[in-house]
């Protein structure tokens, strides 16, 4: 047996150096998705990977008949294999997926996700490219109503990802996260798959395993993969919460991954409380929530409705600080956590 480090770069023995494309295994939670799943199938196929490509279905309990339509779907067909999930979560459906497959590249595809044209072929040639362990591209919004599209402007700003290069990124490299993911199997097994018990952040604290082996996490802005932003206030509030309430049990559990960008949300709005508090009796400490107020501004300026995009801004922050401070409040109480259908 081999003791190369598989988040090293590979030996010249491994699949990067056969000159045949490698086997690929592309994985999908799946829960609640009647309406979406044949269409979401149907666009992986639509990639044309010149090698051997099968897709594993991690299927949670639904209440819309999706388990019927997964079990026809792979029963109709070779490359379809159909999983069972009981416990619902992204994570354990992920795991189940990648464990009932063998290929030794795998690719994480989501039920409402959407891949650019040759999204798999040019991630396998990066893989091999870069010698890295996960490729990631840009995640692009797609919105279909006014709100949708203040999500996505808020989204795809400054203010409202902090610079994450898989929102912003223009050039090609090695960063801490990318969304969805295609991964060298090898890697992501040596280190443990996703952790079951996170149910959102379980991609950023994979990477953080990850490159703590060695391994490198690699942008590439060619690949894309399209989604569908929040479409309420109310939708998007409890999505932010989620994620800053599971960022707090990831810092716990790895301290050393905080980013300054994470840190722009919970110093602002907290400055802003802290603003309006004290400025009812000191009248200097005002300016800290009107100059947020004026940040919002900027960062929306360009967007197709300013004020609605500054609101999404505001609720994005607010959100995700709350979480954040709940979760800290809480201790291991985050675990405790119910996953909700979108």
């Amino acid at each position: 047996m081999s003791d190369r480090n598989p988040c090293q770069a590979p030996s010249a023995t491994d699949w990067r150096s056969d000159p045949a494309w490698p086997d690929v295994d592309v994985v999908m939670p799946i829960r609640n998705e009647a309406d979406h799943l044949a269409t979401a199938i149907k666009s992986v196929r639509a990639q044309a990977y010149p090698g051997r490509m099968r897709i594993f279905l991690g299927v949670g309990p639904s209440n819309d008949g999706t388990d019927a339509i997964a079990t026809e779907l792979a029963d109709a067909s070779s490359d379809l294999v159909m999983v069972d999930n009981p416990s619902g979560r992204t994570p354990s459906a992920l795991n189940v997926a990648i464990r009932a497959g063998s290929a030794p590249v795998v690719v994480r595809v989501d039920g409402h996700s959407e891949l650019s044209a040759g999204y798999v072929r040019r991630a396998v040639e990066t893989l091999r490219a870069s010698a890295a362990v996960n490729v990631g591209g840009v995640q692009r919004p797609e919105p279909t109503t006014l709100f949708e599209q203040a999500v996505a402007d808020a989204t795809t700003s400054l203010l409202g990802t902090g610079g994450a290069a898989y929102r912003l990124g223009s050039d090609a490299r090695a960063v801490d996260t990318v969304y969805l993911g295609v991964f060298d199997r090898a890697a992501i097994e040596a280190v443990g798959l996703f952790d079951d018990e996170l149910i959102r952040n379980q991609d950023y604290e994979l990477n953080i395993r990850l490159r703590a082996a060695g391994g490198v996490v690699w942008f590439d802005p060619t690949l894309s993969v399209g989604y569908r932003p929040r479409s309420s206030w109310s939708r998007l509030a409890r999505q932010y919460y989620e994620y800053g309430w599971w960022k707090a049990v990831v810092l716990r559990r790895h301290p050393h991954s905080l980013k300054l960008r994470q840190m722009i949300p919970p110093i602002g709005i907290l400055g802003v409380v802290a603003g309006l508090t004290v400025g009812t009796r000191w009248r200097p400490a005002l300016v800290v929530p009107t100059a947020y107020v004026g940040a919002l501004a900027w960062a929306a300026r360009a967007s197709h409705h300013p004020r609605r995009t500054a609101g999404v801004l505001a609720v994005i922050h607010g959100s995700w600080t709350a979480g954040l401070v709940a979760s800290a409040i809480r201790g291991s109480g985050g675990l405790s956590m119910v996953q909700k259908p979108r």
